[in-house]
């Protein structure tokens, strides 16, 4: 007796699957929509290949011999099989509740809650999958053995870099408690296989290269060629005196200004910096946190200076503070002080901005600060729950605002682990805003993303093989699903990334987008045995963190007490430790060294005259305004931060149209909330 799944090549029965496999419910009547999709072919296969009836003796001897040969014998079973899996899916699609497709006719919050409960069925036979279930068992204990009593494996255990242990094979006997609503369809909740019904087949992602680096002008250059060069959004980096919320003649900026990104201070730099670029013909991303109210007011008086409405700018800026205090450490005030200036955008834009997304929740500085996918995951959901319950106290309907919350993920080596992770953040997120928040809107659940490669993973040694690094995550960023994508350049772990760098890093993604093939298939690794249990095992461990922040008060209280910091620390030092001790290689610095891993590459440089045409541009904007206004204008903000019924929005508009600085703006900010010092974690 032998199962066919064994004696049979999947790929030579893809042809023979009847046609009531490939068009799901075609056993109901002429006129009846078809019933649910089996989540992919593989969970078609199982359900019609693998069967409890054994196969002929000379079947299994035509096997052997041919694997078409195995086909034709039990294609009369397949078929047989096929019409009791359509009609039981024919009964199951009567059995359904039927989904919405508008506002009125949604179910309420309370009953969507309860819709939950009702699983689908599953893909997979169960009694095929007991059979294979003991088909694994004794190839582990026969053939397996014996190989690795002659060849013992690597490693006595295999884990990913999110310590999640990993058998050596994984097969559908390992996938019996998936359910056809796990996965669903692109475009459709949860959103697991995409936010989009056709994904990259319609459009492809958006190229969207850092950039930003000594004076406006120099960054306005670099926009340029890089728009010259294919890239098809533009993405800006700003300085530190800018992120921390100083301006450049500022003691605190000495040494720093333009180094880490361009250097801003005032509108006027502003308008150098989107010069002759239309800003109703692209999307701007900028990458600032602290200060991020200040420069999206600027991006505004900059557009209407164009003509160009706020209503009609497309782009997103970051403003996650809730990963500032988690991560990078960049800031101005408190936490909660914070998150009401992040609110109060995220409010104004849902009224005045709608194709502007008000917040990128970030979980890239999580990971560079040394979490594991996992955490990444988690913090980074929590981090979303916590702004959408802001939102919600301050009597927002969470469906005028959550369809523009964007999210910002980062992308390292471990392949199949990343792939999983955007799979597993767009169907958590979904049953979030529906079962937690009540969201009726289709669009509230559908989480979309920027991504961007692992900064934290380039090395200095040996740079070149950056590109491999940086080729490896970008893919799998692309077969995750990301909406828009930064490869990070070669050269980064030196300096800001000079022309010809920046160029491969932009051609690694269009080599991907026009050579690889990935974008032809929605999808394409769904149902994949591996991917998919990663894609649930980190989904299952996320919640587990995302439980504790609850118990804890929220992620507010959570970052308070200095909890996913202390968890980042762990993960960071043990990262670490496995380095050192040669547990964990990395090409090139603990491994396969080559005696030169220093390269002299070139490297963009920053003259210092940048920051002294930075403090004389600022001194002349000083002296060129109306004092009087920008004195009136501080005061709306001070008053609007003392009162939390008041919009800060509006006033900080006002004051950088006056030309106030970002320093002055800032200035007030410290003198009504004080200034923020972190305590010490251990």
């Amino acid at each position: 007796m032998c199962l066919a799944l064994r004696c049979i090549q999947v790929t030579r029965l893809e042809s023979r699957i009847p046609d009531a496999a490939v068009r799901h419910g075609a056993a109901t009547k002429a006129g009846e929509a078809p019933g649910p999709p089996v989540a992919s072919l593989s969970g078609a296969l199982e359900g019609l290949v693998v069967t409890n009836e054994p196969v002929a003796p000379d079947a299994h001897a035509q096997c052997l011999a041919s694997p078409r040969a195995e086909a034709d014998a039990i294609g009369p079973r397949m078929a047989k099989s096929a019409k009791k899996v359509s009609l039981t899916k024919a009964k199951a699609k009567k059995a359904a509740p039927k989904k919405s497709t508008g506002k009125k006719a949604q179910a309420k919050p309370a009953a969507a809650k309860k819709a939950t409960k009702a699983r689908a069925p599953s893909p997979f036979d169960a009694s095929a999958l007991k059979q294979l279930g003991a088909e694994v068992a004794r190839w582990r204990k026969t053939t397996l053995a014996k190989s690795v009593e002659k060849m013992p494996t690597r490693r006595p255990t295999f884990l990913n870099d999110s310590g999640i242990p990993l058998p050596d094979v994984f097969t559908a006997a390992d996938r019996k408690a998936e359910r056809l609503d796990d996965l669903g369809l692109p475009g459709e909740f949860p959103f697991t296989r995409g936010p989009q019904p056709t994904m990259y087949r319609s459009r492809l992602w958006t190229m969207r290269q850092f950039a930003g680096f000594g004076g406006p002008a120099d960054t306005n250059q670099r926009f340029k060629y890089l728009i010259s060069q294919g890239m098809t959004g533009l993405s800006t980096a700003f300085d530190m005196p800018a992120l921390m919320g100083y301006d450049a003649d500022h003691p605190m900026s000495r040494g720093e200004v333009g180094k880490e990104g361009v250097a801003i201070s005032t509108l006027k730099d502003f308008e150098i910096l989107f010069d002759g670029i239309k800003l109703d013909q692209v999307t701007t991303s900028m990458t600032i946190n602290a200060s991020a109210i200040i420069a999206l007011c600027m991006y505004i008086a900059v557009a209407e200076k164009q003509g160009v409405p706020m209503s009609q700018l497309g782009g997103t800026i970051q403003n996650d503070m809730l990963k500032e205090f988690i991560a990078q450490k960049e800031w101005i005030v408190g936490p909660r002080p914070a998150v009401r200036i992040v609110t109060d955008m995220i409010e104004f834009c849902s009224k005045h901005m709608p194709k502007w997304n008000p917040v990128s929740i970030s979980g890239y500085h999580i990971r560079e600060a040394g979490a594991t996918a996992v955490q990444e995951l988690a913090f980074t959901i929590a981090d979303g729950i916590g702004y959408v319950e802001e939102g919600v106290k301050r009597g927002m309907n969470v469906d005028d605002f959550a369809p523009r919350l964007s999210f910002f993920w980062d992308v390292h080596n471990d392949f199949f682990e990343e792939v999983a992770k955007f799979r597993a953040a767009r169907r958590m997120w979904a049953k979030i805003m529906r079962d937690r928040f009540g969201a009726r809107d289709p669009r509230s659940m559908m989480l979309r993303t920027h991504a961007q490669t692992a900064g934290v993973s380039l090395t200095a040694q040996q740079p070149y093989n950056n590109v491999a690094r940086v080729a490896l995550q970008a893919f799998a960023a692309v077969l995750g699903g990301t909406q828009s994508l930064h490869t990070n350049s070669l050269d980064e772990t030196y300096a800001l990334p000079t022309e010809d760098a920046v160029t491969i890093a932009l051609r690694t993604q269009q080599i991907i987008a026009h050579e690889s093939g990935a974008d032809r298939v929605v999808d394409p690794l769904a149902g994949s045995y591996y991917v998919e249990h990663l894609t649930d095992e980190m989904e299952q461990r996320a919640f587990d963190y995302i439980r504790r922040i609850d118990e804890m008060g929220g992620i507010i209280r959570a970052v308070e007490e200095g909890f996913p910091q202390k968890e980042i620390g762990e993960s960071a030092y043990r990262f670490q430790r496995e380095v050192e001790q040669g547990d964990r290689l990395i090409v090139g610095l603990n491994a396969f060294k080559s005696g030169t891993e220093g390269s002299n590459i070139e490297l963009l440089k920053i003259d210092e005259k940048v920051a002294h045409e930075q403090v004389e541009r600022l001194q002349a904007v000083k002296a060129q305004r109306d004092q009087a206004a920008v004195a009136a204008a501080l005061a709306k903000v001070e008053a609007a931060c003392r009162d939390e019924k008041l919009n800060l929005m509006p006033p900080v508009l006002e004051a950088v149209k006056a030309y106030a600085t970002l320093g002055e703006v800032s200035d007030v900010f410290r003198k009504v909330w004080g200034q923020y010092r972190e305590g010490g974690i251990f």
